[in-house]
């Protein structure tokens, strides 16, 4: 039963893939499974070969470079606390280099300024620099250029 051979073939790649993640090992593994498939309509020897190689050949040349391409590209959305910074803020509370309270996307948060000597009244409104923690990092708006 050939068809075992290439089932056999596509785990061995797919285990390697596993340990490498160079995403090709892993698109061989779905060419042997091609190659196993013809193998299972009865498809010969040459005809298997011819699969894997025109499966393998079309996953490495095309679906290799369109998928490292898009996974160098950052996500075109921050999520989380990340999303936050570069927003408004209003202070409620003055803010200092050690405390202070915004109001930030309908939350309350701690803040503190950005510069040690920044001193922001309650009503400003400032840009939130930087998140630590649960505390945003904000310097006034009026002194931004």
């Amino acid at each position: 039963m050939p068809w075992i051979v290439w089932l056999l073939i596509a785990m061995a790649l797919g285990a390697v893939e596993f340990f490498t993640l160079t995403f090709a090992f892993g698109l061989l593994a779905g060419a042997a499974l091609v190659a196993g498939v013809v193998a299972g309509v009865g498809g010969g020897w040459l005809l298997q070969i011819a699969a894997f190689a025109v499966a393998g050949a079309a996953g490495l040349l095309i679906v290799r470079p369109v998928a490292r391409q898009h996974m160098s590209h950052p996500p075109l959305t921050s999520e989380g606390s990340d999303a936050l910074v570069g927003k408004k803020a209003v202070v409620l509370e003055e803010v200092t280099a050690q405390r202070g309270l915004i109001k930030l996307s309908g939350e309350t948060w701690s803040a503190r300024a950005l510069d040690d000597d920044h001193v922001i009244p309650a009503g400003a409104v400032v840009d939130v620099m930087e998140i630590e923690g649960a505390t945003a990092i904000v310097y006034p708006r009026e002194l931004l250029p």
